[in-house]
């Protein structure tokens, strides 16, 4: 069977209406396919998404899900869809086929893709690929689970260019043929274990990025990373490397203060890593894996560095929002497990004041603890793991609770001293206040704007 034929002139019911949902939903209908697209929220919950369908006279279902979407020939649940949801339940019994977003996109995508996953760096890492790409003049789209689905980027891709996709463990549990000529593993800490029965499950799902790829593509692995780097990682790929504690005989590590890359028996001085415009040590591994994915590709050094010396970073991860009264805002929104909020305060020499909470994913806060002893000044907790969180951390350091986020960096306002440091960085999803952290993160930093008349206040 043909790609085109898996989905032409066949029913195909999509779970959630969602940016991936819509996004497939429309690469369905323009090949021929029949989707019903299936969401629990009620329609007016949902109005942008359904005049989008609409545009494109593509079947909608709101308020629950029927019994029409259980006779298609296949479900593509997006990734939020929790595994234990009644409707993930009837079809897993009626055994109906279940395949992810990005894997129906990549039956249709013509040139080759590097994915990337982990438990912190993916956006970071796959918008830097990007960068080099487009400073190297390649043809490329930059998608996934970082705001374009791959599914609406996925025309784009021309027989010689690159889908760089980040790619989440929630994505890569319905795969069946995704196969990444690069896959990337840039860490494995504890994450989304309210989704998983255990630690191992979800490394599972991680790994499952490899599972199909051939002696002629590349799997890039954390040297560093206690988990991604141990024996129990089976794949077909070449395995290759990048380090910033140890020299490496074949990939990307720091020497000194210089990142090499030795790839095809040739050595490569990349950059100083004190050039590296994004701070941070998460940040110099994040640098390490885009530049060995780079030399894979036959990039030069040159172009790495030129990019690694002007790339910004990326919104709602270390994002300066603003200096008042002398004290620095960071948006850290996308820190939502434990170790990207480590990493965060690895970053910063100074006393930092942080806000963190949200929904709690079955993680554990303690190691916020030895992480924080250094320059946590006080935390301001909000969400509804705050009181876990006290728990935790709360006979360690100054801790108050809030409200909102306006409550949270109020008090976090007055609490800090010129010098010091004002982040958001949860710890946790953004579910119950927010529709995801992109919108937890701006709505800190419109937070942060309104302080600007206390600022004049504070100042005088």
């Amino acid at each position: 069977m043909t790609m085109l034929e898996k989905v032409k002139g066949r029913s195909i019911g999509i779970i959630g209406m969602a940016r991936s949902g819509v996004a497939v939903a429309r690469l369905i209908k323009s090949r021929g396919g029949i989707p019903l697209v299936s969401d629990l929220k009620a329609a007016d919950k949902l109005v942008h998404e359904i005049n989008e369908l609409k545009t494109f006279d593509i079947q909608f279902e709101t308020g629950g899900h029927s019994e029409r979407l259980l006779r298609s020939d296949f479900i593509i649940p997006s990734p939020g869809v929790p595994n234990d949801s009644e409707i993930m339940k009837k079809v897993t019994d009626m055994g109906i086929p279940l395949f992810s977003e990005i894997e129906v996109a990549s039956w249709f995508c013509r040139g080759r893709i590097i994915a990337v996953t982990g438990s912190n760096g993916k956006t970071t890492t796959t918008s830097l690929i990007g960068a080099i790409l487009e400073t190297a003049g390649r043809n490329h789209v930059v998608c996934g689970n970082i705001g374009r689905a791959f599914s609406a980027a996925v025309d784009e891709v021309p027989e010689d260019g690159y889908a760089v996709v980040e790619v989440s463990s929630f994505q890569l549990e319905y795969i069946m043929d995704f196969k990444p000529h690069i896959a990337l593993i840039l860490n494995i800490t504890p994450d989304h274990l309210d989704r998983y029965e255990n630690f191992n499950a979800y490394k599972e799902a991680k790994y499952r990025i490899t599972e199909n790829q051939a002696p002629e593509d590349f799997l890039v692995i954390n040297a560093d990373d206690q988990v991604c780097s141990q024996d129990d990682l089976k794949t077909d790929a070449r395995i290759i490397r990048f380090s910033i504690i140890r020299e490496m005989p074949v990939g990307v590590f720091k020497r000194g203060e210089t990142l090499i890359g030795i790839v095809d028996k040739k050595e490569y001085d990349i950059i100083r890593t004190k050039d590296i415009r994004i701070p941070g040590p998460h940040n110099l591994q994040n640098a390490a894996a885009a530049s060995l994915a780079a030399l894979l590709l036959g990039i030069e050094p040159e172009v790495m560095a030129e990019t690694l010396r002007q790339f910004p970073g990326v919104e709602h991860r270390l994002e300066e929002v603003a200096i008042l009264a002398g004290i620095r805002f960071v948006n850290d929104s996308k820190a939502t497990n434990v170790d990207a909020v480590c990493y965060a305060l690895k970053s910063f020499d100074s006393p930092i004041c942080l806000i963190a909470g949200g929904r709690d994913k079955g993680g554990d806060f303690e190691p916020m603890i030895e992480c924080g002893r250094k320059n946590i000044k006080e935390i301001i907790l909000l969400g509804e793991a705050r009181h876990k969180m006290f728990e935790a951390m709360g006979k360690i350091f100054p801790t108050q609770f809030a409200e909102s986020m306006d409550d949270a960096v109020r008090k976090a306002f007055a609490a800090a001293s010129p010098g010091e440091v004002v982040l958001l960085s949860p710890a946790c999803a953004s579910f119950d206040m927010y529709e995801n952290y992109e919108h937890r993160g701006r709505d800190f930093k419109r937070a942060v704007m309104a302080l600007r008349g206390m600022e004049r206040v504070r100042r005088d």
